[in-house]
């Protein structure tokens, strides 16, 4: 039924009283927003919270959507905004994602099972640090490696999202990158 829609023309019928287009809208999104929470927050069910909550508060906001960005934008500014507001309610209760090590996380980064344990095991712990060196980083420089390397979104939908000049933002992708690399390099993961 929607599936020949724009996103705009979604968003202009989801406005009109239409919720089933605003569905459409979220299924189409739903991945990537959640795929963004997760880099940014480290956490499955952070990230999962805060992408509900990002849909919720775009539901809300559908009137104010001027048409300025792509809806696309539009909804990874509202979750870039839902992200660093679950990261300030984490630091006021002292929480730190890295602190919290069940494992559960890596789950995501596992490759498939017909690697033999070593490679799984020395994947994990690749994956771990980079984990950690990413969630290392400040905010911002983290803001822009995931959106970048993990969402792959171009400089320009980054500088749109984050209402940055261009420059900025890939500015802020080289610090990032450097300080990774310089990071990575002082931790060696140790073949088992």
């Amino acid at each position: 039924m929607f599936i020949d829609l724009t996103d705009e023309q979604l968003v202009e019928l989801a406005v009109s009283e239409n919720p089933e287009a605003f569905g459409e809208i979220v299924r189409r999104w739903e991945r990537k927003i959640f795929a963004l929470c997760f880099g940014m927050l480290g956490r499955e069910d952070d990230a999962r919270d805060a992408a509900q909550e990002a849909f919720v508060a775009a539901y809300r906001n559908l009137k104010n959507f001027r048409g300025d960005a792509k809806v696309s934008s539009w909804l990874h500014r509202i979750a870039v905004n839902q992200c660093l507001t679950t990261k300030r309610r984490q630091r006021s209760r002292a929480e730190d994602f890295l602190d919290d090590d069940d494992g559960s996380e890596d789950r995501v980064f596992i490759a498939a099972a017909h690697h033999s344990p070593e490679t799984r095991a020395e994947k994990a712990e690749r994956l771990t640090l980079i984990r950690q060196a990413v969630g290392a980083l400040p905010g911002d420089l983290r803001q822009v490696v995931v959106m970048k390397e993990f969402e792959e979104m171009t400089f320009q939908e980054i500088s749109e999202t984050l209402e940055l000049p261009l420059s900025t933002v890939k500015s802020r992708l080289y610090t990032a990158l450097r300080q990774l690399k310089m990071r990575l390099e002082r931790t060696p993961v140790e073949v088992v």
